[in-house]
């Protein structure tokens, strides 16, 4: 492979890490946290997708190619209960503001 080695991956996967926290750390609006935990997921798919590639066995690399696409459908389904989180609390509070989800009952 040609491109970036492993410190290269590594140093981005920490970065887009990085970024999602700092997005769910400073944000207030519910989407953009939603949107900052995937980029903190897709830093871990971006690492098991890498390392699969250099994997001493051909079944070690489908493991790892496998945890990415299970990581994929977690990440799916959590945007879909993410924004039915969004959408009741819209519907509740007339504001989708983290600061504003003081109660567990809508």
């Amino acid at each position: 492979m040609t491109g970036l080695n492993e410190v290269g991956f590594l140093g981005l996967s920490g970065g887009l890490v990085a970024v999602g926290l700092f997005g769910v750390l400073t944000r207030r609006n519910f989407v953009l946290v939603l949107i900052a935990i995937e980029v903190a997921m897709n830093a871990a798919v971006l690492n098991f997708v890498y390392f699969a590639a250099f994997a001493p066995t051909p079944s070690a690399g489908l493991a790892g190619q496998s945890a990415a696409v299970v990581l994929v459908g977690f990440a799916a389904t959590e945007v879909a209960v993410g924004l039915a989180i969004v959408l009741a609390l819209n519907r509740a509070k007339g504001t989708i503001n983290v600061a504003e989800a003081t109660e567990l009952k809508l």
